[in-house]
């Protein structure tokens, strides 16, 4: 979705002519966009608070550092290094539990929630992370 005066967006369409992009029945994603606009606001606290939620539960895990306190927005960002692993192999495992994940700088993973992440993912997100580095710290444990 593209936003802006009509000079703008008659320029952007020949752009967008010009790289290949002349898709018909465009209505469909339009409408995708629309419902974001007019819908999505009136349950974003929905989404801050299970981030909240998300952001405490990681806070008690070992080798997770994070503040509750600095996640403003839907997004959650936690460092990963108190684990001996980078955040790329954290968040494979925990994407091999079902629980998308990425990321984002060597120890740093991000997990984001929206309107399909009800209270329920959120405690299935903090399980998934517990289970990794739970495993982690028992093998670690086992080998010392």
């Amino acid at each position: 979705m593209l936003l802006g005066s009509r000079e703008f967006i008659a320029k952007a369409r020949i752009g967008r002519k010009l790289l290949g992009g002349g898709m018909r029945q465009a209505g469909v994603i339009a409408a995708a966009g629309l419902i974001a606009l007019e819908e999505s606001p009136k349950r974003l606290h929905e989404d801050q608070v299970n981030a909240q939620h998300l952001a405490r539960g990681l806070a008690g895990l070992q080798g997770i550092s994070i503040d509750p306190r600095n996640v403003a927005t839907n997004i959650v960002i936690f460092d990963v290094q108190g684990t001996g692993r980078t955040a790329a192999e954290i968040s494979d495992e925990i994407g091999r539990l079902n629980v998308l994940c990425s990321a984002t700088d060597k120890f740093a993973v991000r997990m984001v929630t929206h309107c399909d992440v009800d209270r329920a993912g959120v405690e299935k997100a903090i399980r998934a992370v517990a289970k990794v580095v739970g495993e982690r710290s028992r093998t670690s444990a086992k080998t010392s």
